[in-house]
């Protein structure tokens, strides 16, 4: 691990981490926020949903991937393949991984690219990690540059090993004060969404900072960086610390760059937000930043409860819901979907008995991967059914039929929803484990 400054003209440049990041890869002594650079790319991931991404790179003449060690093709949103279409798509890009030498190939048994990411240790500080996927930004969780693009942007990628960023402003969100025992991050980062709407960091850098912070696992940093793709960030970041640096050690991860805010970097905006008084959030139906404190919802009725995808089906996740369900039954006339994020998140809850657990209570387990999150399969809604669920998006047909209703909120939402058959507040279940 190394730190990084950077020096102009014998004097410290005022940059942000992310600047500095950006400029290292650029070539670069400095960059500034507007400016456009072309950067090597560390890690570039295709899902299988962007079959285009290789049309696109024949299409511009490309012969030979330029650089087939840091590309990586995720078959996790179709795992396993629910039609003959999904099922050829599949079958051409592992032909492609064959013929281009791509040896890192996600197979349907490995679970969502994000997770994957974190499981394997492909993610970590200073580099930059693009991907055909929206919620790239999770990678900041680790003090990475994480952006998602289209099928262009990463064919180019593959032709060159770069690609151009323009450089993103960037805000900071401390949060300070002491969580309530049954609130978590995704809490926090719905309240922070449905304070400042969905439009609010269109194509800039969010960055969580302050006290709490280091009480949040890398799970939690996970889901926080996750959702700022609902404020329209193109990046986040969190300051890489000791539960970083743990985490990575764990996974043998030894080779990289923490790059530091300088001390006068000014932000485009500096806010606070209090979570002492933060309870547990929803956002309602149809838009994210539509939230509301859960005890205003409390009552409606729920026909599906949804755990898992890259927001929310880690094992602090599940073992949150398995401790809310342990020795109890999901209420009839309610469903709950398990979807682990991952295979290795699904091992190490089956090693912990939290899949039992929840299966003893009622629930369906299903493969690891995207499932029903964006609407594909394994437990889409039928019009006019309400679901509970830790995913990242609420939009009409977001989940299934254009008329199904999706209740976002945190695994500890779900589940007590789950045990209640309506909106619950979890909190109660966590006052009586202690009592």
């Amino acid at each position: 691990m190394a730190r990084n400054t950077i020096l102009q003209k014998g004097r410290l440049k005022t940059m942000h981490a992310i600047e500095k990041l950006l400029a290292a890869k650029a070539g670069k002594a400095s960059v500034h926020a507007g400016e456009i650079v072309n950067c090597v790319v560390d890690q570039a991931g295709i899902n299988d949903v962007y079959y285009q991404t290789v049309k696109s790179f024949y299409e511009m003449g490309g012969k030979k991937v330029a650089a087939p060690e840091k590309v990586i093709i995720f078959l996790d949103h179709y795992a396993p393949c629910a039609t003959e279409k999904q099922a050829d798509n599949h079958r051409k890009f592992r032909e492609f991984a064959s013929e281009q030498r791509i040896e890192r190939l996600m197979d349907i048994n490995q679970g969502v690219c994000h997770q994957v990411m974190a499981d394997h240790g492909y993610s970590y500080p200073g580099e930059i990690v693009v991907i055909t996927d929206s919620h790239t930004p999770t990678h900041g969780a680790f003090g990475a540059f994480g952006t998602g693009v289209g099928a262009t942007d990463l064919a180019t990628i593959m032709a060159t090993g770069k690609l151009w960023f323009r450089v993103p402003e960037a805000i900071r969100i401390n949060f300070v004060g002491k969580l309530q025992k049954g609130v978590y991050a995704k809490d926090l980062i719905l309240h922070v969404i449905g304070k400042l709407k969905a439009d609010y960091a269109v194509y800039k850098a969010v960055e969580f900072a302050g006290p709490v912070m280091k009480e949040l696992s890398v799970s939690q940093r996970m889901a926080m960086c996750n959702m700022t793709t609902e404020m329209g960030a193109k990046t986040s970041y969190i300051q890489p610390d000791e539960v970083t640096l743990d985490f990575l050690q764990k996974r043998g991860v030894k080779d990289f760059t923490v790059y530091d805010t300088d001390a006068d970097y000014k932000y485009a905006d500096d806010l606070t937000f209090d979570v002492t008084e933060i309870e547990p959030q929803l956002a309602a139906p149809f838009s994210v930043d539509n939230v509301y404190p859960i005890l205003s919802l409390i009552g409606k009725h729920v026909d599906q409860t949804y755990l898992g995808s890259c927001t929310g089906g880690r094992v602090e996740d599940i073992a949150v819901a398995a401790q809310i369900l342990k020795g109890k039954k999901i209420h009839a006339g309610t469903r709950m979907v398990l979807v682990p994020a991952s295979r290795a998140v699904l091992k190490e809850c089956i090693e912990k008995g939290y899949i039992q657990t929840l299966i003893d209570a009622g629930a369906t387990l299903t493969a690891p991967g995207c499932g029903a999150c964006c609407g594909i399969h394994q437990g889409l809604l039928a019009a006019g059914e309400v679901c509970v669920s830790s995913t990242n998006r609420n939009f009409p047909s977001r989940m299934g039929n254009v008329k199904g209703e999706i209740y976002l909120g945190s695994p500890a939402s779900v589940a007590a929803a789950a045990l209640e058959g309506t909106i619950a507040d979890p909190r109660k279940y966590f006052e009586r484990s202690e009592a």
